[in-house]
C-alpha cells in the first residue's frame, strides 16, 4: 500500500494536455487536500465536455481507489491503459486495484498457438502492423526489380531469394494485421459496477442463477437483448446480467 501511495503522489505531477484545463488543476488541488470526491466531480466535468486523456483517466482511477470504489477505479485505469498501453505506472496501479476485487477468476490455459499469437500481436498495434505490411511490400518490389534488372547470376539468386523472403514476411504481417483488426472489432470488454450481481442463465429475472460476480470484475460482452447483455469470463463461463450493472470500456 505504501508503494501505491507513493505512485499516486508522484504521478499527479505528470505533464499532459489535460493539465491546461482549470478544472483539471482544481481537481488536483482537491486531491492533494484529500477531497477525493470533489476531485472526481471536477475531472468528470472535463469528460462531460468530450475531452479525455490517459492522464485524466489515470487520476480518476486514483481518486476512486482512494474512495474505495473498486469498480470505477479499475474502469478508469483500464481506460487509461487503452490510450497508453505501455505505461508501467498505470499497469502497477491497476494491479493494486485488481487485488482488491472479491472475484479471483483464473483464465483458461492457452494453447501454444494462442501464446504465440498473444506475444506477436502485442508487439505492435493494428496501425503499425499495417505499416509493416506496406514496408515489406515495398521491399519485395525493390528486391524483385533488382533481380529482374541484375545481370549477375549470383546477384540474381540472392535477390530472388530475398524477394521471396520479403513476400513471405508481407503475407505474415498482413495476416497479423487482419487478425488484430478482427480481435479489436470483437473485443467488447466491460467492468462490473454493481457491488454484487447474479448472472442468469437467460435474459430475464425469473431464470436460474448461473453464478455471481462482484464489483470490478472484467468481462466480455457477447451480445445484447433489450436491457440484458450476455457476458463471458476468461474462465469460459457465460451468462446474462442487466446492462445497468456494468459499464463498457
Amino acid at each position: 500500500m505504501k508503494q501505491l501511495s507513493y505512485i499516486l503522489i508522484l504521478l499527479i505531477g505528470t505533464v499532459t494536455v489535460s493539465q491546461n484545463n482549470p478544472l483539471f488543476e482544481l481537481g488536483k488541488e482537491r486531491y492533494k487536500e484529500g477531497k477525493y470526491q470533489e476531485a472526481v466531480e471536477n475531472w468528470m466535468k472535463i469528460l462531460d465536455k468530450g475531452e479525455h486523456s490517459a492522464h485524466l483517466y489515470f487520476n480518476l482511477g486514483n481518486a476512486h481507489y482512494k474512495l474505495n470504489n473498486i469498480g470505477p477505479s479499475i474502469y478508469y485505469y483500464e481506460k487509461a491503459l487503452q490510450l497508453n498501453p505501455l505505461d508501467g505506472d498505470i499497469k502497477t496501479n491497476l494491479s493494486f486495484a485488481e487485488n482488491a476485487r472479491i472475484d479471483a477468476i483464473e483464465p483458461l490455459p492457452k494453447s501454444v498457438f494462442s501464446k504465440w499469437h498473444s506475444t506477436i500481436s502485442g508487439l505492435l498495434d493494428f496501425d503499425n502492423w499495417a505499416r509493416v505490411s506496406v514496408g515489406f511490400t515495398l521491399l519485395f518490389v525493390i528486391l524483385f526489380l533488382g533481380y529482374y534488372f541484375s545481370e549477375s547470376e549470383r546477384k540474381k539468386r540472392i535477390l530472388f531469394a530475398s524477394s521471396l523472403f520479403s513476400l513471405l514476411l508481407f503475407i505474415l504481417s498482413l495476416a497479423m494485421t487482419f487478425q488484430i483488426y478482427s480481435d479489436v472489432i470483437h473485443d467488447k470488454p466491460a467492468i462490473i459496477f454493481a457491488e454484487s450481481v447474479e448472472v442468469k442463465s437467460e435474459p430475464n429475472m425469473g431464470s436460474e442463477v448461473a453464478f455471481s460476480l462482484h464489483e470490478g470484475t472484467k468481462v466480455q460482452i457477447m451480445e445484447e437483448d433489450d436491457n440484458w447483455v450476455r457476458i463471458k469470463l476468461v474462465n469460459g463461463k457465460d451468462g446474462w446480467v442487466p446492462i445497468s450493472d456494468l459499464k463498457s470500456l
